[in-house]
């Protein structure tokens, strides 16, 4: 098909479910993988934890750089947007069960690396696509498109992550949970193609738009700055997670249940926040989400041992304003691609490298300043360590996502 044809038919307005069912697919088989594989890995196969963060960060670093490249090949081939998902749809499924459900032919630690390859670059590959072609679906939407699309996906992603988080433990009685899980996604994955099978129509585009011409305008540059600013205090917080929870409140085993209720709030919010930004506009209703998060950041960092009740409404409340994140301000960033970038694949590429990088940066410098203070997990640590942590998991997020209201609340979004 020619690419004239396929862009003579414009996105249609129903179809919001098949957003949800594609946010969710591709929620699976993001965070989650860093929660489940590597236990799955040393559990199984007796890989070593330091091997495995090798091999993680190597993968996040390829991870990380290759997202323009994708998003310049996104755009390379929206003629046969259709075919290119199903393909890497496939890949992504297929990796996932060799992953899980098939016994390593090769040493562990080479077969995880070799599945988790294909399976990073594909998931890039679809964010990048799907986020971009939601450009194209949210113009048909009306005036509050780009939010109404942003509600029914990243709740659908939100209600992903819970799902994958749980879903192990739910599988203990099939005797393989892991590998029923590879299954179950796998499952997952032909539903989610099947149902978004007439959304893939390729944008009518007068000339293609680069990095560049994206990086030129002043409020692309602007978004692409706060979404960095925005992501870092999540980014932060998850590499320290665990290590509060254990170390801060002294209250291990408990981190599982904590971070459920904080994706199940985030779920729970997101089409609250959606609803809020119909009537009010997304920037106003996103400073509200981004005050609510300082809050509970600041109240975070005035909890000690046993603050269980406490640090479950600081999950609560923290969630529920990453729902608002979520959902508005990649909107926001959407509705200004509709206007500078119509095919929005190369943008999205560069908002995905901007996002991952706070991953990167908080696993460089957040880790080793917390070991630099003498901190360690499983140990009564001194209170300098403990100081440290609860600086760099609440008052370090604190300053990040007021620089990032304060940009925000300067930037004239009502001229995009």
């Amino acid at each position: 098909m020619s690419l004239a044809s396929a862009t003579a038919t414009p996105a249609r307005p129903g179809g919001l479910p098949g957003y949800a069912l594609f946010g969710g697919l591709l929620a699976m088989a993001g965070l989650p993988l860093y929660i489940h594989a590597p236990f799955f890995y040393v559990e199984s196969f007796g890989v070593s934890l330091a091997a495995l963060g090798i091999v993680l960060g190597g993968l996040r670093f390829l991870d990380f750089v290759q997202d323009p490249a994708l998003g310049w090949l996104a755009e390379k081939t929206r003629a046969a947007r259709g075919l290119a998902v199903a393909v890497a749809a496939s890949i992504m499924a297929l990796s996932m069960l060799g992953l899980f459900a098939v016994t390593p032919p090769v040493t562990p630690l080479l077969w995880f690396a070799l599945t988790l390859i294909p399976l990073f670059s594909a998931f890039s590959f679809l964010s990048i696509t799907f986020y971009s072609q939601g450009v194209a679906k949210a113009g048909a939407l009306g005036d509050r498109g780009h939010v109404l699309l942003a509600t029914w996906r990243e709740t659908g992603a939100l209600l992903g992550v819970c799902l994958a988080a749980v879903a192990p433990t739910v599988l203990v009685v099939t005797g393989a949970p892991y590998a029923w899980f590879a299954v179950g996604f796998t499952g997952l994955a032909v539903a989610a193609i099947w149902a978004m099978r007439a959304e893939w129509q390729a944008v009518p585009v007068a000339q293609e738009t680069g990095f560049a011409e994206v990086l030129r305008d002043a409020i692309a540059r602007r978004l692409l700055i706060i979404a960095f600013l925005n992501a870092a205090p999540v980014a932060v917080t998850s590499s320290l997670f665990l290590f509060f929870v254990e170390g801060r409140l002294e209250a291990p085993g408990w981190e599982g249940p904590f971070l459920l209720l904080f994706f199940l709030a985030a779920a729970g919010a997101a089409p609250l926040w959606g609803r809020a930004a119909q009537r009010h506009g997304p920037k106003r209703v996103l400073l509200v989400g981004m005050a609510l998060a300082i809050v509970s950041f600041l109240f975070a960092a005035l909890l000690g041992p046993g603050d269980l009740w406490a640090f479950a409404l600081v999950c609560i409340a923290s969630g529920a304003a990453l729902g608002a994140d979520l959902t508005l301000l990649a909107a926001i960033f959407a509705r200004r691609m509709e206007k500078i970038s119509p095919d929005a694949s190369r943008a999205f590429g560069l908002w995905a490298f901007t996002t991952k990088a706070t991953l990167a940066i908080s696993a460089v410098i957040v880790l080793p300043l917390l070991g630099a203070s003498g901190f360690e997990a499983g140990t009564d640590n001194p209170p300098e360590a403990l100081a440290m942590l609860t600086f760099l998991y609440a008052l370090l997020p604190c300053a990040l996502k007021l620089a990032a209201l304060g940009l925000l609340a300067a930037t004239r979004l009502e001229e995009t």
